[in-house]
């Protein structure tokens, strides 16, 4: 008995805790916080893939055949202008000149001794006139043999660096064959592609005293340490895509970038009086976003939002709030559409200052 009395004693004990504690979870309801959306200047990052060319970049090619006697330079190495990089054998050149210069003495010879014989009326005005277009005939062959010969060397047009060698040494040359192609790094030409949209925002905010500045991200993930400004922006669009090219100018003091490199141009844009909610403030169903919105009721209603764009922690929206919605902040997970919940305001610039955003 005295046993007995022990047990119902003890689950009596149980029976009140749990009954008390039961009582403690009821009265201690959550308080979640929520706060509004506002509307604020700001600016967004946007990133563009792009195509990476020197400020120059050009075949080099024969201006004559022959022989190719010398390679003067290699592959991937810096040339300065005027630098010898290749030789054509030019005995057949030399020799078409010492041609041209002889047969230039002997139009020479012939035009003064014409002229003389004219002075003293022996021969008619139209020989003389003759004699002299021999004479300046054979002072151009000798200007033409001259540049066939200098065309025997070709060097560089301008400080650079060269790429693959298409011939060898001993190779036999055609007239305008393919040597080489040499790059002028010194500057960059960095072209992408803008939809129409964001071309017109960039045009309607652009400021015209200043040239925009931009970056250039690498294919290694890594942004190139020298800023680029854009320079051009094409006539036309492209009626396939409905994109716009722009052309920005980088300088490469370093010669890091190279002619034929990909990488992505990072622009900011301006979002003048964009709503902003934080990113944490939303969830997303089957590829939509949503929000929690609190009604007169204090009910949580679920409801569809359209993302204009994306800031860090922030979003854009472009459609499904208002400025004066109430909007569930944390606690997303912990709540359902259609209950009742206590709620603390948040002050949105309060939020904001807490968030590592990019706006003003």
């Amino acid at each position: 008995m005295k046993i007995c009395a022990i047990y119902m004693g003890l689950l009596c004990t149980v029976l009140l805790v749990s009954c008390n504690s039961h009582k403690e979870e009821k009265h201690e309801e959550r308080t979640f916080q929520v706060t509004h959306p506002i509307y604020k200047d700001t600016a967004i990052t946007k990133a563009y893939v792009s195509q990476i060319h020197a400020i120059r970049n050009i075949e080099v090619r024969t201006m004559e055949k022959g022989y190719l006697e010398k390679i003067s330079v290699d592959e991937g190495q810096k040339v300065q202008k005027g630098q010898l990089m290749f030789q054509i054998m030019p005995n057949i050149y030399q020799a078409e000149l010492q041609k041209a210069k002889a047969e230039n003495q002997s139009a020479s010879i012939e035009y003064e001794n014409t002229k003389l014989l004219a002075d003293n009326d022996v021969v008619s005005p139209n020989e003389l006139a003759l004699a002299k277009a021999n004479f300046e005939k054979a002072k151009a062959e000798v200007t033409l043999a001259e540049t066939h010969l200098g065309f025997t060397k070709i060097k560089a047009p301008f400080n650079g660096i060269m790429d693959h060698l298409h011939v060898r040494e001993g190779s036999m040359l055609e007239e305008g064959e393919l040597l080489t192609t040499l790059s002028d790094n010194s500057e960059m030409w960095v072209y992408f592609n803008v939809p129409e949209a964001e071309y017109l925002d960039y045009a309607m905010n652009a400021t015209k005293s200043r040239k925009e500045e931009v970056q250039l991200l690498m294919a290694n993930n890594k942004k190139f340490n020298q800023k680029g400004f854009i320079e051009t922006i094409e006539g036309e669009f492209n009626n396939e895509t409905g994109n716009i090219a722009f052309r920005a100018n980088f300088p490469n003091p370093e010669g890091i970038l190279r002619h034929g490199e990909t990488g992505t141009v990072l622009m900011t844009l301006p979002l003048p009086h964009a709503l902003l909610i934080p990113q944490k403030a939303t969830f997303e169903v089957l590829d939509k976003r949503y929000v929690f919105v609190i009604d007169e009721n204090d009910v949580i209603q679920q409801r569809e939002i359209k993302i204009g764009a994306e800031l860090p922690h922030l979003f854009v929206v472009e459609k499904g709030l208002e400025e004066k919605d109430t909007v569930l902040l944390e606690g997303i997970r912990l709540v359902k559409n259609g209950e009742k919940i206590k709620y603390k305001l948040e002050e949105p610039n309060e939020v904001l200052s807490h968030l590592d955003l990019y706006a003003e």
